[in-house]
């Protein structure tokens, strides 16, 4: 039977390595970050639980991905470029299969950002899987949620919706071809974190967040923290083909407010939008623009839909809540 230790040293210790960025990681008592000079550190941490985050039948080489590319994501939307995580891990049993299956995910995520694990914790309970990533960012270049400005464009990068669907389809709430099936479930399972699309960005975009919980719930972030509004044309919210394929209602529900997509959401002046056309370019991401942002006269700061007649919308629409059932 796997002790705390060994299964550290066996899944994650042995593909640690110190670096100049890292020249202390796992091992001792706090690892030692070295972040360049003129740079700050830019840090956020997600938790995964089973049974609210994820299926317990999902591919554990899947879900190492996934625990990563997350909180890749939160860097990708400050413009931040990874430097190091740690994992806190609490597992129901230490089956070598599955532990196999989750590192191997979660390193080939890490390789490929080259961002090292520099420590962490094991224990046994239900499992849940807690990371904590920190990237690099000049802080004049840090994409902010309260930078937004009135007459700014807000960008959407990739298409929205396709993870929201793949959980629909393990619901069994809609049919869809197994071709299209595959497509929703690979988006819910195995999101690309934007990380080089945010750094594209950098002196371009002004606000920006990850669509994690719904754009319709995660916008209303930026509008909150930069104290202004937005009108949206719901129409022009990008999808994919698969999502089109299926009914209309479904797709604003799952496109609006069905979360878990990984995409940014940034604005921008008008003034950048070739600029931003070229980041998106240059970096082989689609960007594109769904909204305006306006003054916030009085009240709370709020979206108003409208459709590509500039028909308005009444739609209520509501993110993904941690604490509520979707």
């Amino acid at each position: 039977m796997l002790s705390e230790f060994s299964l550290i040293d066996r899944f994650f210790a042995r593909r640690a390595r110190a670096t100049p960025r890292a020249p202390l990681g796992i091992g001792d008592d706090c690892a030692l970050l070295a972040p360049r000079a003129g740079e700050m550190l830019a840090i956020s941490t997600d938790m995964l639980v089973e049974g609210r985050h994820f299926l317990s039948d999902v591919d554990p080489r899947a879900l190492g991905h996934k625990a990563l590319a997350v909180n890749l994501s939160d860097l990708a939307a400050m413009g931040a470029k990874p430097h190091a995580f740690t994992l806190a891990l609490a597992l129901p049993q230490a089956r070598e299969s599955w532990l196999g299956a989750f590192s191997e995910g979660l390193f080939e995520m890490a390789e490929r950002f080259d961002c090292e694990l520099v420590g962490g914790d094991t224990t046994s309970g239900p499992l849940n899987i807690c990371i904590t990533v920190f990237g690099e960012v000049p802080p004049q270049h840090a994409l902010r949620r309260d930078a937004a400005q009135p007459g700014d464009d807000i960008w959407i990068s990739g298409t929205l919706g396709d993870a929201r669907a793949g959980l629909g389809v393990l619901r069994g709430e809609w049919p869809t071809g197994d071709e299209d099936a595959a497509a929703f479930q690979k988006a819910l399972e195995k999101p690309e974190p934007r990380v080089a699309l945010g750094i594209a960005l950098r002196g371009h975009a002004r606000a920006a967040l990850d669509i994690s919980d719904g754009l319709a719930g995660d916008l209303c972030h930026i509008l909150e923290r930069s104290r202004v509004n937005a009108r949206v044309d719901a129409d022009a919210v990008p999808r994919s083909a698969a999502l089109r394929r299926l009914p209309a209602d479904v797709q604003r529900r799952c496109t609006l407010a069905g979360g878990d997509d990984y995409e940014l959401c940034f604005t921008a002046p008008v003034s950048a939008r070739e600029a931003i056309e070229a980041a998106g370019n240059s970096v082989a991401v689609p960007v594109t623009r769904i909204a305006t942002i306006s003054a916030l006269q009085t009240g709370a700061p709020a979206i108003a839909w409208h459709d590509a007649t500039g028909t308005p919308l009444t739609l209520t629409l509501q993110g993904f809540d941690h604490f509520h059932a979707d």
